[in-house]
């Protein structure tokens, strides 16, 4: 438990805030949680109602921690691995779920800090209602006419065909899976190349 709360704390820092507070309660489960706030201009966050035609849509993390994280529960439950091992090793599951913790415990400033120097039209996050349900909540606050077409989705490699095999329980290729410490999805026109050009300089 010190460790996860120094994770916690350490979290906090890199997101540039501290933890105040707190309270402890009965769980089955060891589990760890908090709520940011902040106060901040008009100016500092971006409306997620301002798209315009040829606006590209961006996904800043791949989906699919769900059913990478359910999977890796299921190496000890032979029951459930029955019904994936034909689709993936175990050393596929545990690369996806370690690819998975990854995304989830890494901050979405970055791609919040992208989001205006790019300037990005509107945002939402992927979380609990899946991408399907966050893209069509974005798509109705629009005040322009628009239409989203989505294709060519990041996915943890073999999550697709886990949540397949597993009789599509998750709908991950449907859109509706929910995904923690959630992606963003993102709206601009010039957004894509300036994206690639930045990562390419990044990472040279």
């Amino acid at each position: 438990m010190p460790l996860m709360i120094r994770g916690f704390r350490d979290a906090a820092e890199e997101g540039g805030t501290s933890v105040t507070g707190g309270q402890t309660v009965v769980n089955p489960w060891i589990i760890i949680g908090g709520v940011a706030s902040v106060v901040c201009q008009p100016n500092e966050f971006i409306m997620p109602d301002s798209a315009v035609p040829g606006d590209v849509l961006v996904l800043t993390k791949p989906l699919g921690t769900q059913v990478a994280v359910n999977a890796h529960q299921w190496l000890d439950q032979p029951e459930r691995w029955n019904k994936i091992k034909l689709v993936v090793s175990k050393e596929e599951v545990e690369q996806a779920y370690q690819e998975a913790m990854f995304s989830m415990a890494t901050l979405n400033r970055t791609a919040a800090g992208l989001m205006h120097r790019f300037q990005a039209h509107a945002a939402t996050d992927v979380t609990g209602f899946g991408l399907l349900g966050h893209a069509r909540n974005l798509a109705t606050m629009q005040r322009d006419e628009v239409a989203f077409v989505i294709h060519n989705l990041p996915i943890i490699a073999k999550m697709a065909a886990i949540s397949k095999a597993y009789g599509n329980i998750f709908n991950l290729l449907g859109g509706t899976s929910s995904e923690t410490s959630g992606r963003r999805l993102e709206l601009g026109q010039n957004i894509i190349s300036q994206y690639v050009s930045y990562l390419f300089d990044v990472f040279e």
